[in-house]
């Protein structure tokens, strides 16, 4: 029964209700990393802010590992009375002992208050306390090592998918991209060529050449990351090297080399190439909806798919001839990752939209870059519109690949209708308006991203917020076409035929 609770507050809830033996109101302490004491009763409450493991007769037993017994609480110089004042509870008495592991280790406190039918509580319910604090230690290390075990066969599971999908990089094709000559990049780049365009970035923006990042090693690090992406219709490496497209953009024209620290720089470009890397084509409410193995590892955290991007990232860098980071200090390189991580984490939306007022008041009042704060908001705006920039494109793009986008929604919904729930409007291919959706997502969340960069950048900027109004007029034109049955609702009208004046 232990093993199949939740988490170690339900086992100390589950383990109160036998305390009642004792007949007595239970409270239970755990310390944490920080030795502190955070306390619930049996009603599930917090009792307030964690308090230092010395403070109070908790802490004197956390402290000393002595059980105390305290006839009257009042007048016990340890009692700190103002958790009863404000909570209206009147403590006449108090049994409270530490529960041990073998090692004398203290992993809590269990305390009891007002002894029912008895002025104060006996030996025996001493004795008895003790014997308790035994098993329950037990019980508590048992679970703790359930929780573990469950974790490390959820990451078992993963690696072995993992390595089932992915092959390795042939020397062949590494010699060829470390070798291969590029010119220029043009605007509707084959994907056969995007991994030669992505050195280009690298050598353009002299990063290749600053960090002295070995050809073979840059080579093998860009055809792995490809490689580390699966074929959704849309979370694929195409968007890959669209969004690290953008970014090189921004690096180039809004001069970020004067605004980032050089170690930002580098990061940024390496992040947006990989933020959704090992994509399945769901999404983070999907995973954790259904249980997988990726929300076993990272739901407690949030951003279940985001911080996989990550983990999968890491995992590229840590391959051997792989890692472009490899000249970098030990300190440098975690400063690096921790940086990588926070850019890709700004891909939730989700997220953004928690940090959107913080971002909007630096980008009206102009950021001061010599704050770190306001660089991390500017890096993660400036992510956010790499990731969403397919949206700035002129309509003939923008059309197609909300094309895509929808493939890979309705393809999520149907796998959710399939597990009987309820996908939501933008997941239905049954009652999605997909006119009206996207002129709600262009109008919500993506104007305002670029809106805010224009604040920052309004020569460079501007035309994005531009193309994003003429993108909008498009997409309301469409939806009044189809409302007025002008033309029938079906995805092969919306999408393919010519409807609006940029069509032509």
């Amino acid at each position: 029964l232990v093993f199949n609770l939740p988490d170690l507050w339900s086992y100390l809830f589950f383990v109160s209700i036998f305390t009642i033996t004792i007949r007595a109101f239970p409270f239970c302490s755990g310390c944490s990393e920080e030795n502190s004491l955070i306390g619930r009763n049996r009603n599930r409450a917090t009792s307030g802010d964690s308090n230092p493991a010395t403070h109070g007769v908790a802490g004197y037993v956390a402290t000393k590992g002595e059980l105390l017994n305290i006839k009257d609480a009042y007048s016990h110089p340890l009692f700190y009375s103002k958790v009863d004042e404000d909570t209206g509870f009147r403590t006449r008495n108090i049994l409270c002992f530490p529960i041990q592991d073998e090692h004398g280790t203290i992993v809590g406190v269990a305390q009891l208050c007002n002894k029912i039918k008895a002025a104060h509580f006996s030996t025996f319910d001493e004795d008895l306390a003790r014997a308790f604090s035994v098993y329950c230690c037990i019980a508590i290390i048992h679970s703790l090592m359930y929780k573990r075990v469950q974790a490390a066969q959820a990451r078992h599971q993963l690696a072995t998918e993992l390595m089932t999908y992915h092959m390795h990089v042939p020397e062949r094709a590494v010699y060829d991209l470390a070798n291969a000559a590029f010119v220029s990049v043009p605007r509707d780049i084959v994907e056969a060529d995007s991994c030669s365009a992505v050195v280009q970035m690298f050598d353009d923006l002299k990063l290749t050449k600053t960090w002295r990042i070995r050809r073979t090693t840059l080579a093998r690090f860009v055809l792995l990351a490809r490689k580390g992406y699966r074929d959704p219709p849309y979370h694929n490496w195409s968007h890959a090297f669209s969004v690290a497209h953008f970014t090189y953009l921004c690096l180039k024209n809004l001069r970020l080399d004067k605004c980032l620290t050089p170690l930002e720089y580098f990061s940024f470009l390496v992040a947006s190439l990989c933020h959704d890397i090992d994509h399945r084509g769901t999404n983070n409410s999907f995973e954790n909806s259904s249980g997988s193995a990726l929300s076993g590892l990272y739901s407690s955290e949030g951003s279940v798919l985001e911080r996989h991007h990550f983990s999968q990232t890491v995992c590229i860098l840590n391959r051997e001839g792989c890692n472009v980071f490899e000249n970098l200090s030990e300190k440098e390189y975690s400063a690096v990752l921790d940086i990588i991580r926070d850019i890709i984490l700004a891909t939730d939306l989700a997220h953004h939209l928690k940090i959107k007022s913080e971002i909007d008041a630096v980008a009206e009042s102009g950021p001061d870059w010599s704050k770190q704060q306001h660089r991390y908001l500017m890096l993660c705006l400036l992510m956010t519109a790499s990731d969403l920039s397919d949206q700035t494109k002129v309509w003939k793009n923008t059309r197609q690949v909300a094309k895509l986008i929808y493939q890979e929604f309705f393809s999520l919904g149907d796998k959710e209708k399939s597990l009987g729930k309820q996908p939501a409007e933008g997941m239905d291919r049954d009652k999605a308006d997909i006119p009206q959706l996207q002129v709600n997502f262009l109008n919500i969340i993506a104007a305002p991203v670029y809106k805010a960069m224009v604040k920052v950048w309004p020569a460079q900027c501007s035309v994005l917020t531009s193309q994003i109004d003429r993108n909008v007029s498009n997409w309301r034109i469409i939806g009044q076409k189809l409302s007025s049955g002008e033309v029938q609702r079906c995805d092969a009208t919306i999408f393919e035929s010519r409807l609006v004046p940029d069509d032509e």
